[in-house]
């Protein structure tokens, strides 16, 4: 079964196994709809599942886009050169001979193959391709973020709690009093030395819950020696959540 495919109603569907799923479970996005599946789910199964449910599914990603229209979305325009190369991530844009947008997978390069007759001046194609790159970032955030703070963390015994990936635009990062820690899926936009100083920053939360004297001088201590912390800060403040 796919992992990936398009809906010509329900846009892009994004499909996850979980081995402790009991049944079909179906998150509408913006753009998609995300499905987590137990494991040996028929395709058959899924496509059923989700036409039973297509019109609930359907107002849901309606009213969605009505929420993000009224409040304004990103205003960047993405063109047929389209590209993001990071240390972490690479994101090209191809156009393709099939009708419905789609995901290509080449190693570690995420390519997003266009329709041939994409209009890249209409409004609604950029929302549209606008979703399918925060898509592709969430979904290899997830992928990378959450086990790259697991190795910091054992390497400077600084244990967490739960991490979970977000698009959060306004916080690189976040680190709750239950040591729970948040990473914005954006973060694979900065070069990897900077994404490493976020999850480090959380993970000194754990221990010091505030920016005083003690939390400098340990991520000092993790960063580089004094100061080093203070000087990526101001690096990272160069850096904004947009593509």
């Amino acid at each position: 079964m796919p992992t990936t495919f398009t809906d010509e109603q329900l846009g892009l569907i994004t499909v996850r196994m979980n081995a402790r799923a009991l049944r079909i479970i179906m998150r509408p996005q913006v753009d998609g709809v995300v499905v987590t599946i137990p494991p040996h789910t028929s395709q058959k199964t899924l496509v059923d599942t989700l036409n039973h449910f297509r019109q609930r599914l359907r107002t849901r990603q309606l009213e969605m886009q009505k929420k993000e229209t009224e409040a304004g979305g990103d205003t960047s325009h993405i063109g047929p050169d389209f590209r993001i190369e990071t240390d972490l991530l690479t994101l090209t844009l191809e156009q393709g001979n099939r009708p419905t947008f789609y995901l290509r997978k080449e190693a570690e390069r995420m390519v997003i193959v266009c329709p041939p007759d994409t209009d890249f001046d209409s409004t609604e194609r950029q929302q549209v391709l606008h979703r399918i790159v925060e898509r592709v970032l969430r979904t290899r955030a997830e992928e990378l973020l959450p086990e790259r703070l697991r190795a910091l963390s054992l390497l400077h015994n600084l244990p967490f709690n739960i991490c979970k990936v977000n698009v959060s635009k306004g916080r690189w990062g976040s680190c709750s009093a239950r040591r729970n820690i948040n990473l914005s899926c954006y973060l694979l936009l900065l070069p990897a030395h900077l994404c490493e100083y976020v999850m480090l920053h959380e993970l000194c939360h754990t221990r010091e819950m505030n920016h005083g004297p003690r939390f400098w001088t340990l991520l000092d201590s993790l960063t580089g020696g004094k100061g080093k912390a203070k000087t990526l800060r101001k690096e990272l403040q160069k850096y904004h959540t947009s593509f």
